[in-house]
């Protein structure tokens, strides 16, 4: 199954309230033909499988995509799980154009993202 890259944005926040197209990820990952991460593809692709976080301000940070336990994250330094962004119930969500997903960032916030791309 070849490897999709998927681009989130900001969804509506207090701070942003139209969203944001300066924040936000892109990341590489294979999916199902329904839009769902395939565990079993990422096992055997996981080198491949990468971050890039861009936000406004700020230097872009790059890492990958990791499961660990029963969840996903984002992981952008393999010897520190400070900087670790677990994505809540991220296997449970079809990542399809207009879909929505929570991160928390490495600043403890909980914030909503828009998938804007799949290609």
């Amino acid at each position: 199954m070849p490897l999709k890259t998927i681009r989130l944005e900001l969804a509506r926040t207090a701070d942003h309230p139209e969203g944001s197209a300066e924040h936000g990820y892109e990341f590489i990952a294979p999916l199902t033909a329904d839009g769902h991460l395939d565990l079993e593809e990422w096992r055997s692709q996981k080198a491949s499988c990468t971050v890039r976080r861009f936000w406004r301000g700020e230097d872009e940070q790059t890492g990958r995509l990791v499961h660990r336990g029963k969840g996903w994250l984002f992981d952008y330094d393999a010897d520190d799980s400070d900087d670790d962004e677990p994505i809540f119930r991220f296997d449970r969500h079809t990542l399809v154009e207009g879909e929505y997903i929570s991160i928390t960032e490495h600043d403890g916030e909980q914030r909503p993202f828009r998938v804007v791309s799949v290609r």
